[in-house]
């Protein structure tokens, strides 16, 4: 039987779009009160507006490891002691490892994995204290399987089914919860890289899945009965072939 979500506090990364705004979305019909976390500060206070007295914005660059280190006091102060926490934002980059920009890549390095982590070191000791809590990750296909034209994009996801496979078996015992979910092409901003041909291609045949699907996942994994953790939950269009 699944669990109400009703009275929850949920913060998410990467909340001002895409997937990250779908979950918000969607935590926020399920009755949670959300802390919206985002760089953009003009986009985070309009949408928060429009969502209602429930989502909550909190400001945050998740390149300052400062402030990421800092940042559960500023959550709970909007919204109360945290119950689930969703390490959503990431960036992407594909391409051929031999004509890559390495500088290109330390950023998407650092934020799909070392400001992912920071923010799991973050939350984790309230949630401990407490002796519960959920801890999703927004991975991908590519954490599991290794994509030939986004070799950085991989080499991040599976860092990240690493941390949290390990990290999982480290707090279960605390009554926390890890997972991630794992999702096949989405359309978000992440993709404005591909190539114009993939991406149309891709619209035509059915390839790419819209971010509401994902966000649908989240809350299945979230509305598990506390016993019981999805730990990595794959959700792909029909018609990709992986």
């Amino acid at each position: 039987m699944a669990q109400s979500l009703a009275g929850k506090t949920a913060a998410i990364t990467g909340a001002a779009s895409g997937i990250g705004l779908e979950c918000a979305r969607a935590l926020l019909e399920q009755g949670c009160n959300v802390v919206l976390i985002d760089r953009a500060e003009d986009r985070l206070t309009a949408l928060c507006d429009e969502l209602g007295q429930n989502a909550h914005p909190l400001v945050l660059d998740l390149f300052d490891g400062a402030a990421v280190s800092d940042m559960v006091p500023r959550i709970e102060a909007l919204a109360g002691p945290l119950d689930i926490f969703h390490a959503n934002a990431g960036a992407y980059v594909g391409g051929p490892a031999a004509e890559g920009d390495p500088d290109v890549w330390d950023k998407v390095l650092t934020l799909n994995i070392n400001a992912a982590f920071r923010c799991v070191r973050a939350v984790l000791p309230g949630m401990i204290e407490r002796k519960s809590g959920d801890v999703i990750f927004t991975s991908s296909v590519a954490g599991v399987t290794p994509v030939v034209w986004e070799p950085i994009y991989t080499a991040s996801k599976y860092a990240v089914q690493a941390f949290l496979h390990a990290t999982r078996r480290q707090v279960s015992e605390h009554g926390i919860r890890m997972g991630a979910v794992l999702p096949g092409p989405v359309v978000t901003a992440l993709l404005d890289d591909w190539p114009k041909a993939k991406m149309e291609e891709a619209l035509a045949n059915g390839s790419l899945m819209q971010p509401r699907e994902v966000a649908e996942a989240v809350v299945f994994m979230l509305t598990r009965p506390p016993g019981v953790v999805i730990r990595d939950l794959v959700i792909l269009p029909n018609s990709v072939d992986l």
